[in-house]
């Protein structure tokens, strides 16, 4: 019984391990391996909660240790991330007007940093809020980290050309990326759990439905596919709250 109690806790502190090796590699700009140890950390967020109600070992430090996890792999990683991708933006000075000794070579990369602390206000509200305990309120910070470690992913795989990487070698565009991150991140706008408590497809067709959909757009787009799977997400959420409350 007394091991048993730490198993989920052990794999959170898993989540939390895979979010220090990719903050590693964010730091390096290796952004394929980044993204790789943040899925690791939002596999292992997914598994430790499902043992903690399978064992019926459910803690308030459980709780507490999940958030700490989820706010270094799916809230810094993500904001070192944008950093560095605005940091990154030299070649594009003259075109911008941006001169070496102004404003935005000093301070703008920061702004990638808005994405951690929405991160860190959203689990803060979600451990205190009661009406999260089967659905999520604003877009939960695992789905936002996945869409914002896809896109340096997605610019390194654009081969320095393409409107794709024109966009993302914005910095107006990034910045304006880290605002919206951080609004979906605190918004109140319902978005159904993936986290399945039964496994029927009655109760969970509409998580069967979306990640089947999910599940094809990968095949056929790869990396692409994240961004639009995360969008995806949140229009099927609207369009399913809509139909609930008409029915």
């Amino acid at each position: 019984m007394a091991l048993k109690k730490h198993i989920p806790n052990f794999i959170t502190l898993l989540n939390l391990a895979s979010g220090l090796v990719a903050l590693v590699y964010a730091f390096n700009n290796n952004w394929q391996m980044a993204f790789f140890w943040v899925c690791m950390g939002i596999f292992f967020d997914f598994w430790d909660g499902f043992f903690a109600r399978t064992l019926k070992v459910s803690s308030p430090i459980g709780l507490q240790l999940d958030s700490l996890a989820d706010m270094v792999t799916s809230g810094v990683v993500p904001g070192m991330a944008i950093f560095q991708m605005l940091a990154g933006i030299a070649e594009m000075q003259a075109e911008l007007n941006l001169e070496s000794d102004n404003f935005y070579l000093g301070l703008l990369p920061y702004a990638g940093f808005i994405i951690t602390l929405g991160s860190a206000y959203r689990l803060a509200k979600f451990n205190v809020d009661t009406r999260q305990t089967n659905s999520f309120i604003g877009l939960p910070t695992p789905a936002n980290a996945l869409f914002i470690m896809s896109l340096p992913v997605i610019q390194a795989y654009s081969d320095g050309d393409g409107v794709l990487f024109e966009l993302l070698s914005n910095p107006y565009v990034l910045v304006a990326i880290s605002f919206i991150s951080a609004f979906m991140l605190n918004s109140n706008i319902p978005l159904f759990s993936l986290k399945l408590k039964y496994f029927n497809w009655e109760t969970n067709k509409v998580q069967f439905s979306f990640l089947i959909l999910s599940i094809l757009l990968l095949f056929f787009l790869n990396y692409l596919a994240i961004p639009l799977i995360i969008i995806l997400y949140v229009v099927v959420s609207l369009v399913t709250n809509k139909l609930w409350h008409k029915a």
